[in-house]
């Protein structure tokens, strides 16, 4: 037999739990009762099923049943030999992980207008510190001395997050086929902003208070600064595809990286890396 552990991790969520438990009994149900039943957002829904995949399939209408391991899932789960702290224990790395990929604010998105407000208010943050930090955003990147006016300047910090909304949407349809959920998508996005639309504000703090500093230090303080928030917000961006779309997080950090690697070698063809 597979080691239990990969089922006990499986199981640890509770919204999984619920879907072996539905599909063992009631053998077969097609994604929209599912939804329903779980009371869960789309591409939450698609998340979990995407991480039961190795137990779930879909017959010719399209609807989910349980392989061969998966009802050998429902059996562990409906015999007891899940573990009775599995619901409430967390181990150290597990709840660190939870808070660094901010977990419990991507899940309350399932129902997206609810966090929409708070992303949009995120987006402006930024774009109003790149601008009176006079900061050219450029995506994951920062430039200081822009050329672009004020407005220019808010109005390309937004763009760019813009952008990687529309690249997720296009990446997610031509890699996994995944389409719609686009309001909890843009809602993610925004809240995955986080640590860049802080970044000017940090930017014109030490500006303000090392004054005496040399440029080029304050330089080299300022990149140790902000390649923390451009690793954080990169996994940020890959837990907001996970819950946006409904992929792995495996699966969405092909997207993140694919665009920050795209985003670098734009900047390299501009020369801004020289």
């Amino acid at each position: 037999m597979e080691d239990l552990s990969r089922y006990y991790t499986l199981l640890r969520d509770p919204a999984r739990r619920k879907i072996i438990e539905i599909l063992g009994t009631q053998e077969k149900i097609g994604f929209k009762e599912l939804r329903e039943t779980l009371g869960l957002g789309v591409g939450t829904v698609y998340y979990h099923l995407d991480m039961l995949s190795d137990f779930i399939t879909q017959d010719k209408q399209r609807k989910y049943k349980l392989n061969d391991r998966g009802q050998m899932l429902y059996r562990i789960l409906k015999e007891g030999n899940v573990p009775a702290t599995l619901e409430i224990s967390e181990t150290f790395s597990h709840r660190v992980g939870k808070w660094i990929f901010l977990s419990p604010f991507f899940a309350k998105t399932a129902k997206p207008l609810k966090l929409l407000p708070v992303s949009i208010v995120i987006l402006l943050i930024g774009a109003l510190g790149a601008a009176y930090a006079d900061l050219e955003p450029l995506m994951f990147f920062y430039f200081p001395y822009a050329t672009y006016n004020f407005n220019s300047i808010m109005a390309l910090f937004v763009f760019s997050w813009v952008g990687l909304f529309l690249f997720a949407e296009l990446f997610t349809y031509l890699l996994y086929r995944r389409v719609g959920n686009d309001l909890q998508l843009f809602t993610c996005v925004g809240l995955a902003a986080a640590p860049l639309a802080v970044y000017p504000y940090i930017y014109m703090v030490i500006f303000a208070f090392f004054p005496n500093l040399s440029i080029a230090y304050l330089h080299m303080v300022l990149q140790f600064v902000l390649i923390p928030l451009q690793i954080w917000t990169l996994l940020l961006i890959s837990a907001a595809f996970c819950f946006g779309k409904g992929i792995r997080l495996d699966r969405s950090i092909v997207i993140s990286l694919t665009a920050i690697y795209l985003n670098m070698a734009v900047l390299f063809i501009l020369g801004r890396f020289s």
